[in-house]
């Protein structure tokens, strides 16, 4: 017992060791800390953004028709709407807005798709069959047509938009980790694990699923972006978050109406979500690159 104590231990420090190495790699990539950068400012925006965001109130939905359509000026860097309402205040509202929602789903699908995953690629057999099945009708749908239909169904607000995105996504997580559990659940250390009697929730949880991590957080910070784009999306078509409440989805579509001569309402709500989606790419492909130890060592030698 001590035994295995101790090298689990000594595991542990391994693991620590090559996820550090791995993070260090990621500053070496330029286009990774450019997308990193992008998303340091987005969480520091999000955390203050009733402090950053020139008028608050205005921000948070607060009309003022006195000022309403003013190009972009001193006053109002990003203009103003059609109704008086501060376009940068906004932005920076929906900035925490934005990324609330997208941290809620994917933590959503996370708890939902990686245990599905763990149980269906260690037990097999039917238990296998009843989930990937299940997993593979959600799969057969188009994942933003079945969100419209879910939230149309449940009514449109920020909450069920949740709900309908997270219903079509979590089927890839358990793909993923099913992939990973089957191809590690016959490796020598859960061997080992089984010989000293460890019992099936200790193999999956302690030995299995860290081994599983790398992917699912790769998986997870590619997610972030897309996930933001289709909250977006509902918001665009009146399905996700509500007005007078700051959505970048929603400012664009406000801005259809009057984009040929008040340009400005929906192309910087449209730039926030294009940055940040490549943002997230950015760093999705940067921290797979320093995860997977089959490419690491290209950047290891530059």
């Amino acid at each position: 017992m001590v035994m295995e104590i101790q090298k689990t231990k000594h595991n542990w420090l391994n693991k620590g060791r090559e996820y550090w190495r791995g993070m260090n790699l990621i500053l070496k990539n330029p286009l990774t800390t450019f997308g990193l950068g992008i998303i340091i400012i987005l969480v520091a925006t999000a955390l203050l953004a009733p402090h950053l965001a020139p008028y608050p109130e205005q921000g948070r939905g607060m009309s003022n028709l006195k000022e309403r359509l003013v190009p972009p000026g001193f006053r109002h860097p990003f203009g103003t709407d059609n109704l008086g309402r501060d376009i940068l205040s906004r932005i920076i509202i929906g900035a925490r807005t934005s990324l609330k929602a997208a941290i809620a789903v994917v933590l959503i699908v996370i708890a939902i798709g990686v245990p599905l995953g763990l149980i269906a690629g260690y037990f097999g057999g039917k238990v296998d069959e009843i989930i990937m099945r299940f997993a593979d009708m959600i799969l057969a749908f188009p994942s933003l047509l079945l969100a419209i239909a879910i939230v149309a169904s449940l009514g449109p607000n920020l909450l069920n938009a949740l709900i309908a995105i997270s219903i079509p996504w979590w089927p890839w997580y358990t793909r993923l980790v099913r992939s990973q559990v089957i191809s590690l659940k016959e490796m020598q250390f859960v061997e080992s694990a089984r010989a000293i009697g460890a019992s099936r929730l200790r193999i999956m949880f302690r030995h299995i699923l860290p081994n599983c991590l790398s992917p699912v957080i790769v998986q997870a910070t590619l997610d972030m972006g897309y996930i933001i784009l289709s909250l977006a999306s509902l918001g665009f078509l009146g399905l996700g978050t509500q007005p007078p409440a700051a959505d970048w989805g929603v400012m664009v579509s406000d801005g259809r109406e009057f984009f040929l001569k008040q340009w400005w309402i929906s192309t910087f709500s449209g730039v926030a979500i294009f940055l940040t989606v490549l943002a997230f790419n950015l760093l999705g492909d940067g921290v797979r690159e320093a995860l997977d130890p089959k490419i690491r060592w290209r950047f290891q030698r530059k």
